[in-house]
């Protein structure tokens, strides 16, 4: 389906717009839960952005975006930072042709803009430009560890260096908040009418902490054990923060982890926003 995708962008692109109008590509960050002004190197890491940027015809052509994401997707400092961001980004480089990378919560941050172009002036000027949105383990469907969190239980210190305490982005990603966005605000999800951009989810399935391997080791080890502690309260296919079901309730799966990652590895949940097992080169073929 991805493939067919580019073959009709490219026919459209050659037939509707002269040789001096070709597209120019690029590439946006958007992390997840939390509160940025150093993503790239709080939340991405620079080697994986180095990475992945390489695929453009343009390196230089990308952004990261730096928000605050704890608070509701449709916020002025959530939603429309994002919006102000890229806007800035389109104008300054000339693009006209941007793919999105985002992660966990920051899928739904896109979503909103995708599924309220009337929200907010300058999402009109930001939608036509997206090619796709890779979303890499979303939270389209919530979570049950948010619903943990906002009860104020153990999970609350648990998973503090995960997705913050009971903050407004929390409370959003509890399981019937987000049943009832994804019915009456958001489009993608079953039954809702479709995104205008199409939105392809890597779903992490699993979580491996055994010492001294490298599927527990890239990203952090002591991620990967607080996320094989939490993977506990979740079904059996999870990355340690999200259900398979929730990652691939919005838009298309484009892969689950171990059929494209190096040697069959799972993605846990904090991997998935690292240069971990090929990842970074899946992102950049796909620019």
């Amino acid at each position: 389906m991805r493939q067919n995708a580019i073959i009709l962008a490219a026919l459209l692109t050659a037939t509707m717009l002269p040789a001096a109008a070709l597209a120019n590509t690029g590439v946006a960050f958007v992390h997840g839960t939390s509160k940025h002004t150093n993503a790239a190197a709080d939340y991405w890491t620079h080697a994986n952005i180095d990475s992945v940027r390489q695929g453009l015809p343009d390196p230089a052509n990308y952004t990261v975006i730096n928000c605050d994401f704890t608070q509701y997707m449709w916020h002025a400092d959530a939603a429309g930072c994002v919006a102000g961001q890229l806007k800035a980004f389109i104008d300054a480089r000339g693009i006209t042709d941007l793919v999105v990378i985002t992660h966990s919560n920051g899928g739904n941050v896109l979503r909103w803009i995708l599924s309220n172009p009337t929200w907010d002036s300058r999402y009109p000027e930001i939608i036509p430009r997206i090619r796709w949105v890779n979303a890499l383990a979303p939270s389209s469907a919530g979570t049950p560890l948010a619903d943990a969190v906002m009860a104020g239980n153990v999970f609350e210190s648990a998973l503090g260096w995960l997705m913050g305490y009971q903050n407004d982005a929390v409370r959003m990603q509890q399981l019937g908040w987000m049943a009832s966005y994804n019915a009456n605000w958001l489009y993608g999800t079953n039954g809702r009418p479709s995104l205008p951009r199409s939105f392809y989810n890597v779903v992490g399935t699993d979580v491996r902490s055994m010492p001294f391997t490298a599927n527990a080791n890239c990203g952090g080890y002591a991620q990967s054990v607080g996320l094989e502690f939490t993977q506990n309260w979740l079904a059996s296919c999870s990355d340690g923060f999200l259900e398979c079901a929730s990652q691939s309730a919005a838009g298309t799966t484009w892969f689950r982890d171990v059929q494209r990652t190096d040697s069959q590895r799972v993605l846990n949940h904090n991997q998935s926003r690292r240069d971990c097992f090929g990842l970074d080169v899946i992102l950049r073929n796909d620019l």
